[in-house]
């Protein structure tokens, strides 16, 4: 097993060579070697039911990997009681779509801080996750992995640490380790291969082998001042960080099964193959062969 590569939404190229409509993107993302597509929702679950199947027909045929970014507006931890059970209801509507499609995963952000204590806000992100897992176990979603996010702004809840504790609820739960937004918070904390080791060991020390190994990755150079993210780059423009080769490097000396979803702003599909590149010059030549041969 291997590390997959793919994009969060269309990238302007899609657009540019005449294609309309993301359910046109599986094919696209196949002709391009990659192997995973984030279907985007942030602005609320607006696919049809047959959309969704039709999405997850293609998806199958050509081979791509289908996980769901649901509403930025969901916040478990916010202090108002309505804002949680509706962040319940938005995440049950992401779980629908992300079964019409065949998604196994989506990805959901945690919420801020705001007034309060960064433990008083993991305590109402803890007790709203639980309440979403139930919720979702009696809708009969229960076998679609909620991946809650690292974020980029400093107020906002989302450090690794906190995205940990809140996968340790239940084993199905796996972190969606924005490597981008972590060197935001951390206002460039991801320099060397060990601060990345560092994440791998967490993850590996808290919640087992297992999804030390398989976690979700959002990755793009992300601007940011001191609150934290400003905004996303291309890989091209080198003067934000992070850089990948690390990253990439702990992925092949670990045997990573990773899922590398391109956050870069308008060339997604471009830098995932880069990064897909990058990744394959840590392998050695007989696991390229294996994977190559994996993948036909």
């Amino acid at each position: 097993m291997y590390s997959k590569f793919g994009t969060a939404g269309c990238c302007d190229s899609f657009y540019e060579s005449g294609h309309k409509s993301a359910l046109e993107m599986p094919q696209w993302l196949s002709g391009k070697g990659l192997e995973c597509f984030e279907y985007q929702c942030g602005r609320g679950v607006k696919i049809s039911d047959d959309a969704a199947k039709i999405l997850g027909e293609s998806a199958r045929k050509n081979g791509i990997l289908l996980s769901i970014h649901a509403p930025y507006y969901i916040s478990l931890s916010s202090i108002d009681e309505e804002k949680r059970k509706n962040s319940v209801n938005y995440i049950l509507a992401s779980l629908h779509a992300a079964q019409c499609m065949g998604a196994d995963r989506i990805v959901v952000h945690s919420g801020s801080c705001g007034s309060i204590t960064r433990r008083a806000a993991l305590g109402f992100a803890s007790e709203t996750l639980r309440a979403a897992i139930a919720a979702a176990d009696d809708a009969g979603y229960g076998d679609i992995h909620i991946c809650p996010e690292t974020m980029g702004k400093v107020k906002q809840l989302g450090t690794v640490d906190e995205v940990i504790t809140l996968c340790l609820l239940d084993e199905r739960l796996i972190p969606t380790i924005d490597f981008g937004h972590v060197n935001a918070m951390t206002l460039g904390g991801l320099k060397a291969k060990e601060d990345f080791e560092e994440i791998f060991n967490k993850i590996h020390n808290k919640l087992g082998s297992e999804r030390a190994e398989s976690f979700h990755v959002h990755f793009s150079r992300i601007e940011y001042t001191n609150a934290g993210e400003k905004k996303h780059h291309t890989y091209a423009e080198d003067d934000y960080e992070p850089d990948f080769d690390p990253l990439a490097e702990v992925m092949a000396e670990r045997k990573s099964k990773l899922r590398i979803i391109c956050e870069s702003a308008g060339t997604q599909t471009e830098d995932a193959v880069q990064m897909q590149n990058i990744y394959k010059k840590y392998l050695t030549d007989s696991e390229i062969d294996k994977n190559e041969h994996e993948s036909s």
